[in-house]
């Protein structure tokens, strides 16, 4: 009975951003679509994808301090506010330099809204349910991002519909967590980014989250775009990312626990060597229908995995103590590379055409993976008790910077807000911010 009064106050923060980051997945699908039926080109759509990664970065530089000032709960509902009258913003304002604009505010916001998510739900986690409850947090994320790329196909794409739906998914967010009679977390983290540490001790894990935010982002960013200019329907698009985020979702555990028996940079070589081939080969083919919506699947289970595994490997390589920095610093390299990849994957569509986008993906995971295998060759990998073992919920993208145990609130970085909001007696958790 104790633990399911425990666990209460979690499922309304799950239910929030399940509404949240529906009405946020439906965005990553619209947005590429609705802007070239505006007849947007190719790095207009590639300026936008990379907004929101600007605003993310930001968001988690800046969340913080949004929080130290408001609270968790009057900053969640901030930036929800936010968050949705962006996601109608979009509909009354079809133009590129508006558009940039909003994607920013976007990703500020949903780097915002993760820490404040977060950070309550390591505050409630105990030591023993603390595995569990950020695993099922990850296992949101993806099903909630997976459900609203599917919901694309309600309304036409050059109607307002879309964006009505998104806005009123990410505004169910507020309902669960201001009716919520959970108290929220004092302590928040102040996180410092070590790149120059990271580097020296793992040089894979910063080179890799870097590349991966390339190739990865332009994805996210531009593959319905792409595949819908290689002939598939709107359907087909929806069915074509969902299934591809699915496909990662459910190869990330797997990969991972392969990863504690087996050096994690020979997983990352096998898996980059396997996501290249599966992007250059429908370029080659100019694959259209079934043939390319299998190469997405084949995608996403092989490329959505890899920042878990470069996250890990730099657990792996660092001091205990340094665990919230360095998993900070990784977040922060992976969004700078998303930030850059949309910019330069617009070019190879205007040159390539639509499937440009897979011969870009493909070429940034083999320069990857060819310096992957270089340090694999120059440094000897870790014994298996060395390592840190695989944690989902620590190193999923989809997540923040979650820590397997709650900050101790005397830690320098660790700053408890002066609000007269009601706080947890138990000095809650503070992890920095996500993706």
């Amino acid at each position: 009975m104790q633990r399911s009064l425990r666990l209460r106050p979690i499922v309304s923060l799950l239910m929030g951003l399940a509404f949240l980051l529906s009405g946020a997945g439906l965005q990553f699908t619209l947005l590429p679509l609705r802007g070239r039926a505006e007849d947007f080109g190719d790095f207009a759509l590639g300026a936008i994808g990379s907004a929101y990664y600007v605003g993310f970065v930001s968001g988690c530089l800046l969340a913080p301090y949004l929080i130290l000032r408001a609270g968790h709960i009057r900053a969640f509902t901030a930036m929800v506010a936010v968050a949705a009258a962006a996601a109608l913003a979009y509909a009354l304002a079809p133009a590129v330099p508006a558009w940039v604009v909003f994607r920013i505010i976007s990703g500020l916001c949903i780097a915002g809204l993760y820490l404040v998510v977060e950070s309550w739900l390591n505050d409630h986690a105990t030591n023993e349910t603390r595995g569990r409850v950020l695993s099922t947090y990850v296992v949101v994320n993806y099903v909630a991002l997976t459900f609203g790329q599917a919901l694309v196909t309600l309304y036409p794409i050059d109607q307002a519909g879309n964006f009505m739906v998104a806005a009123m998914l990410t505004s169910l967010a507020i309902v669960p967590v201001a009716l919520t009679r959970s108290v929220q977390p004092a302590p928040i983290t102040i996180v410092s980014f070590r790149p120059g540490q990271l580097f020296r001790a793992a040089p894979v894990a910063m080179v890799a989250s870097f590349m991966i935010g390339v190739a990865n982002g332009s994805f996210w960013s531009l593959a319905p775009l792409s595949v819908a200019g290689s002939g598939l329907s709107v359907d087909q698009v929806a069915l074509f990312m969902s299934t591809a985020v699915l496909a990662g979702a459910i190869v990330q555990w797997p990969v991972g626990r392969l990863s504690d028996r087996v050096d994690r940079r020979r997983v990352l070589l096998v898996l980059l060597i396997g996501a290249a081939a599966a992007g250059v080969v429908p370029w080659l083919i100019s694959a259209s229908g079934m043939t390319l919506l299998l190469f997405g699947i084949l995608f996403g289970a092989l490329a959505l995995p890899g920042y878990s595994l470069a996250a890990a490997h730099a657990y792996d390589k660092t001091p205990a103590s340094d665990v919230v920095p360095i998993a900070a610093t990784v977040l922060l390299t992976n969004g700078l590379g998303s930030v850059v990849g949309p910019l330069i994957a617009s070019g190879f569509m205007s040159v390539e055409g639509p499937r440009g986008l897979f011969l870009f993906t493909a070429l940034a995971q083999a320069l990857l993976a060819v310096y992957v295998f270089h340090r694999v060759r120059v440094q000897a990998s870790l014994a298996t008790p060395e390592k840190t073992e695989f944690d989902l919920a620590s190193s999923a993208l989809v997540g923040g910077v979650v820590t397997p145990d709650a900050p101790d609130p005397s830690d320098p970085s660790v700053v408890v807000p002066e609000t007269d909001a009601p706080v947890a007696a138990t000095g809650g958790a503070a992890p920095a911010s996500m993706r």
